[in-house]
Order: structure tokens, then C-alpha cells, then sequence
């Protein structure tokens, strides 16, 4: 006789989808793939000689404080820069108050997805979106609808169909250098956009994860600054530009949302990891953080000039890709009759990892769609790897 209990799962979460890179992410680890598959930041740029430095400061000069429970609003100082930031970037003026420190953007989204979201809410996102959005907000079981990506951004004339027909709780984004696209708004778009929403009266949710790994010296508005403040909420992460497993974002937003997303968190984890909060702190305060991203961005402009030079030389004309001016991220689009299934399968019998695009929409498209990063891999394996992927679109749109 089994012993096994019956297990009586939510239909929230068998309602939320496996990430389908980490499964994928799995089939990476060994040393012979190159993967263009995930999403991580060079490791050249994790500054481990810094980051030890302020936390030996924190732990001499403060070890108990930062070994303590916290409040659930984040390190006050680590507010406080945040909000220099947002003026000394974009010239808005937001007070540490408005910040709510999380692990992480994907924490926030979690947060913003449980205050806002009823079952069968309307939600608008883009397509392809973030999955890691799509993961965060299906837990609460919204009716997603998404609105096509171009060059431009959004399609203006479906965005502001969507939002007059659906009444969305609130529309997802992230304007600079989207995930998985590599796509970033363009001004008239944004000032459009912004135009239909406030008309809409629809909260905006700007994920400004990659806005800080720019390839052009040209700045892009932030919709802080064109919308009324009660029009929108804006996401935030050190991931990209400091490190990952520091595990720390941020909320910024009108009181009313962060008072409901501080309940939202104390039910979660009671505060963020506070000895990271301090020793972020401390290292953003100790070094030169604007030297730093300048030089990620040149990295990463120099990768992704490669990556686009060698796709222009050898991949088959059939395959249209963007061209990302900030980021992490390229996305390929197949001819019809070309599946990404089947190109990541063939792909990874020569040791190259894709994406493929089916977890970006919420609709079961995406078949036709292949992300591919160029931030976590040197010169070597791009060429490469490249080289060995547009074998595999040769073959595979030839047998087509």
C-alpha cells in the first residue's frame, strides 16, 4: 500500500509554469556547451576584490547591526542612493520612502503580482515577454494580453485596442533593452504610450532591469517622468551591474502601493537581506560604480557587435534578428516551417545552447523566436558557437 498522502496542490501553483530556462539551464552545465541559452552578467565584471573589501568595513565597523532583523523597507542609505540615481538619470524626484528594497526584481514582481492581481484579472504584457514576469504573475491566475513588439516598441493602435477592451489591472514593460527581444522604445513611442494610458487611467509597470547597459550615449525618458506619478511603478536591480547573488532590487512607487507591497513582503520574508543591503551599500559608495558600467558596457557592446557581425556574414538570409543598443539579449526570428524546438535540439547535439522562444508568450506561439545572450560569453566562443549554430540553420531551413 502506498504512503504517499494525496497532495492537494493550489491551482495556483499548478497554474504557474517551470521556467523553462532553468530546466534548460541544466542541460548547460557541462563544460563542452557553449551556451548562449541563459541570462548572466560576465563574470569578468563581478568585482569580488571590491565586494570583499566593504564587507570586511560592514562586519569591523557594524557586524551586529547588519547581522540583525531589519525594517522591511530596505537600508535607508541604500534608499537614499537609490534616489539620487533617479535624479541624477532621468531628473526625477523620488524620496527614499517611495523605495522598497526586495530580493531581487523578480521578488518585486511576486509582490506587485499578489496586491494587484485577483484571479482572472486582465494583465497586458509584451510579446515575446519577460518570463520571468510571466512565471511571477501567472501564480495569481490573470487573464494575460499581449501586445506584439516591434523595432519602435509596443504596436500603438493594438496597445490602445488592448487596454480599451480589457481594463487591465496594470501593463508590464521593460522599455530599455527588453527581454528576450533586446528591443528598446523609442522616445515617440514612449511619449504615445504614455498619452494612452494616462487617458486609460491604466498603472504602468516600468522594469528598468538592463536600463543602465547602454551601447549609445542617446537616453531614452523614463515614463517616471511622463506619466503622472500615480501612473506608474518602477522596477530596479543591481544584478546587472553589481551582482546577481547579492540578490537585490528595489520598488519605487506612490506611498498607497508601497504600503500595501511592505504587507505583502512582512508576509513574505519579514526584510531583504540586510548584510547584503549594507555591504552593497558600502561598495557603491567606496567605488567608481559609473567607471564600472562603462566598462561592462563596452564588453558588452564589443560581444554583441561580434555576435551581430557574424550572424550578418554566415547566418542564411531567411533569419531576421534585432539589433540591441544596450543589454544582454539578440532575438532571432525563423522562416516558416522552421521550428526553434527543433533548431535547439540539433544545436546542442554540436554543444551550442539556445532558447527557444515558446516561454516568452503566454499564447503558445513562439515557435519562430530564438533568444540568444552575448553577455556571458569571450570572443572565442562566440565565434564559435556562432559558426556551429548557422550550420544548423542552414541544414534546417534547407531540409525545409
Amino acid at each position: 500500500m502506498s504512503s504517499c498522502l494525496p497532495y492537494r496542490f493550489s491551482r495556483r501553483i499548478l497554474s504557474t509554469p517551470r521556467s523553462m530556462i532553468r530546466e534548460i539551464l541544466k542541460v548547460t552545465e557541462r563544460p563542452d556547451i557553449i551556451s548562449f541559452a541563459g541570462g548572466l552578467p560576465s563574470p569578468a565584471f563581478l568585482d569580488t576584490a571590491g565586494v570583499a573589501r566593504a564587507a570586511e568595513h560592514v562586519l569591523s565597523e557594524d557586524g551586529c547591526a547588519a547581522l540583525q532583523y531589519a525594517t522591511s523597507e530596505g537600508y535607508l542609505p541604500l534608499r537614499e542612493w537609490i534616489a539620487e540615481r533617479y535624479r541624477i538619470r532621468f531628473g526625477l524626484s523620488v524620496n527614499p520612502e517611495d523605495i522598497l528594497v526586495t530580493h531581487g526584481s523578480q521578488q518585486t514582481l511576486d509582490i506587485l503580482g499578489r496586491i494587484f492581481i485577483n484571479e482572472g484579472d486582465p494583465v497586458v504584457i509584451e510579446a515575446p515577454g519577460y518570463l520571468g514576469a510571466i512565471q511571477a504573475f501567472s501564480q495569481y491566475m490573470p487573464e494575460f494580453h499581449a501586445v506584439r513588439l516591434d523595432d519602435e516598441g509596443p504596436d500603438i493602435a493594438e496597445f490602445s485596442e488592448t487596454l480599451k477592451r480589457t481594463r487591465p489591472v496594470f501593463s508590464y514593460c521593460i522599455p530599455n533593452s527588453q527581454n528576450p527581444s533586446g528591443v528598446t522604445y523609442s522616445t515617440g513611442c514612449r511619449q504615445e504610450l504614455a498619452g494612452i494610458l494616462e487617458d486609460t487611467g491604466t498603472l504602468l509597470i516600468e522594469d528598468d532591469a538592463y536600463g543602465e547597459i547602454r551601447f549609445t550615449s542617446e537616453k531614452q525618458p523614463s515614463f517616471g517622468t511622463l506619466l503622472p506619478w500615480e501612473n506608474v511603478a518602477l522596477l530596479g536591480s543591481f544584478s546587472k551591474i553589481v551582482a546577481p547573488g547579492m540578490r537585490l532590487g528595489w520598488l519605487c512607487a506612490r506611498k498607497e502601493i508601497i504600503d500595501q507591497a511592505i504587507t505583502a513582503k512582512q508576509a513574505s520574508d519579514l526584510h531583504s537581506n540586510i548584510l547584503s543591503q549594507r555591504i552593497l551599500y558600502r561598495y557603491l559608495v567606496e567605488n567608481d560604480i559609473d567607471s564600472h558600467i562603462s566598462r561592462i558596457n563596452s564588453a558588452y557592446r564589443t560581444q554583441c557587435n561580434l555576435m551581430l557581425r557574424l550572424m550578418d556574414d554566415l547566418f542564411p538570409e531567411e533569419v531576421s534578428y534585432t539589433r540591441p543598443d544596450g543589454g544582454m539579449f539578440i532575438w532571432l526570428t525563423l522562416p516558416e516551417g522552421c521550428s526553434a524546438m527543433e533548431v535547439w535540439k540539433r544545436a546542442l547535439e554540436k554543444n551550442v545552447a539556445i532558447l527557444p522562444g515558446t516561454p516568452f508568450y503566454t499564447d503558445g506561439g513562439g515557435d519562430h523566436g530564438i533568444r540568444l545572450n552575448f553577455s556571458n560569453s569571450d570572443a572565442e566562443k562566440i565565434e564559435t558557437g556562432i559558426t556551429r549554430l548557422a550550420g544548423v540553420l542552414h541544414e534546417d531551413i534547407g531540409a525545409g
